[in-house]
């Protein structure tokens, strides 16, 4: 009788860690999913935004300026690119670097815009 209760113990202390680590894999899965589903929200916000930008910058100095938007967008295809080649393997704390760049990129745009919406006011 001991030995049969020991048995069913185990089995189910077997079950318990199984049970655990297939609850703890679909959690950083989940994490990673919805890392990765924020990454790219946020290049297609600042992809948006950096076409806007150019239009905003050929309307003030026209088309005979070099284009400061096309490093930046140059920029953002090298992270897609590194997301396609890396994505799956990248450790949930590289896709935030990744992130936070890209969030960062957006802020200096919006600066440099602003500053254009500035310049663009008479001044009176």
């Amino acid at each position: 009788m001991n030995v049969s209760l020991l048995t069913v113990l185990g089995l189910a202390l077997v079950v318990a860690i199984l049970l655990f680590i297939i609850v703890a894999a679909r959690r950083r899965a989940s994490r990673r999913h919805r890392e990765i589903r924020q990454l790219l929200d946020a290049a297609d916000a600042l992809e948006a935004r950096l076409r806007t930008a150019r239009s905003e910058i050929e309307a003030v100095a026209g088309d005979h300026i070099d284009d400061p938007v096309h490093d930046a967008l140059r920029e953002m295809l090298r992270q897609r690119l590194w997301l396609r080649e890396h994505g799956d393997t990248a450790s949930v704390d590289e896709l935030q670097q990744v992130r936070g760049s890209i969030v960062d990129a957006r802020s200096r745009i919006e600066q440099q815009l602003d500053r254009i919406e500035r310049a663009r006011v008479p001044v009176v």
